[in-house]
């Protein structure tokens, strides 16, 4: 979740993104600019975005704001790609590192003037808009304009770790809220086909599946080595829609054991079960829950959220059942699950929780300085990396980062 602070003479005014109106779609930010402007452009000298988990020392955070002048500035901790990101389209590719985008856990401001003219652009450009992976990277871009606005500025004072003169500083995506969920409340689909069975099953195993109460492989084939579930539906070569939804209708069975929660993963898929489960305790499995990586779909037309597969898609059973009770569902068996279900949850009024812990990409493709403090739940991947030794130093709880 997103909070923003408005900063104006006196009493600065904090907002929670999702409370800014009733449309879900809001946590993209550029659909919210031009209600930000109506609501606080007149009044407010900056706009200042924050997680839920940061903190801020206010008076530090005023001083180091009085020094800019009133012009257009955009304000925050510099990240930068080392490598061209898929994340990111490749963008830059000749020279990665030479594109700045702010570090949303240490804040990031944007200035009156600036929100003026930004809102103007939302308002008069007839915007392309089709999807919102990385907010961060692409906020920075719109507002870069391709050098017609102004790059992102430093600011020592917003930090990540606390130190002596910091505005800010972050605590952890992945709070404290009691004992982990047991292994048997969170059952684990995986899914494969045959082709993969000989050198994508053998990393799961080798990895996380210990950690799993209840897994199972959904295939094309039944193959009794390792073993597999045949659903009935033939492999397709993109989008798995099919598939997904024979695992939410035998999720709900008496097939397999009864569990508060479902892990669907891709076979190439890296992911932590015990920092999960840890996850899982902050949620009620009662409630309806879609929980993962959050990327969006046409957000400025009023478009939807959904949960991204690669990375993990974590659902209460109180989800899968209205889902199923529901008259939405896929469209082909080889439309994308993940937006088939975003669009589904989006029309049934259940909202796609993110977590930043939830990665769609490889390592490589983030910025290390980001994900080095997070302690991540998953990866998605195997190109050009040993998926063993990538789960080993970022997700097994022991991380033996000098064997590498």
């Amino acid at each position: 979740m997103i909070q923003l602070l408005c900063v104006m003479q006196g009493v600065p005014v904090v907002v929670l993104l999702h409370e800014l109106s009733q449309y879900e779609g809001d946590w993209s930010i550029l659909p919210a600019l031009p209600r930000f402007f109506v609501k606080y452009g007149h009044s407010a000298s900056w706009l200042f975005f924050i997680e839920e988990e940061t903190k801020v020392t206010l008076s530090v955070l005023l001083e180091v704001l009085n020094r800019y002048p009133a012009q257009e500035w955009f304000l925050g901790k510099r990240l930068h790609d080392n490598e061209a990101s898929i994340i990111h389209h490749y963008a830059f590719s000749e020279d990665p590192s030479s594109f700045s985008y702010p570090d949303t856990t240490a804040g990031w401001a944007l200035s009156a003037p600036l929100l003026k003219r930004l809102t103007e652009r939302i308002q008069s450009e007839n915007l392309k808009s089709d999807f919102t992976i990385d907010l961060k990277h692409e906020i920075a871009l719109f507002i870069w304009e391709e050098g017609h606005g102004p790059k992102l500025t430093a600011v020592p004072e917003f930090c990540t770790e606390p130190r002596d003169g910091c505005a800010t500083a972050f605590t952890t995506y992945l709070p404290d809220c009691g004992h982990p969920v047991s292994k048997n409340d969170v059952f684990v689909a995986v899914k494969t086909c045959q082709k993969f069975h000989s050198d994508r099953v053998p990393v799961v195993k080798a990895t996380w599946e210990k950690d799993a109460g209840f897994l199972e492989y959904y295939s094309d084939v039944t193959d009794a080595s390792i073993p597999t579930v045949s659903l009935g539906v033939p492999n397709t070569e993109r989008g798995h829609c099919g598939k997904t939804f024979a695992i939410l209708r035998r999720f709900l069975s008496k097939a397999v054991p009864k569990a508060d929660w479902l892990l669907i993963v891709d076979d190439d898929t890296l992911i932590s079960l015990p920092r999960l489960r840890q996850l899982l305790r902050c949620y009620d499995p009662k409630e309806a829950v879609s929980l993962g990586e959050r990327y969006g779909y046409g957000l400025i037309q009023k478009g939807y959220s959904y949960t991204t597969g690669g990375g993990g898609m974590v659902l209460s059973r109180t989800a899968v059942s209205r889902l199923l009770s529901s008259s939405c569902g896929c469209y082909s068996d080889d439309a994308p699950d993940d937006m088939v279900l975003g669009r589904c949850f989006t029309t049934l009024g259940v909202p796609i929780t993110h977590s930043p812990l939830f990665h769609q990409a490889r390592p490589d493709d983030y910025s290390e300085e980001m994900i080095s403090t997070q302690h991540a739940i998953s990866f998605h991947k195997h190109w050009n990396v040993d998926p063993v030794a990538v789960y080993r130093y970022w997700l097994q709880e022991t991380r033996p980062r000098d064997e590498l």
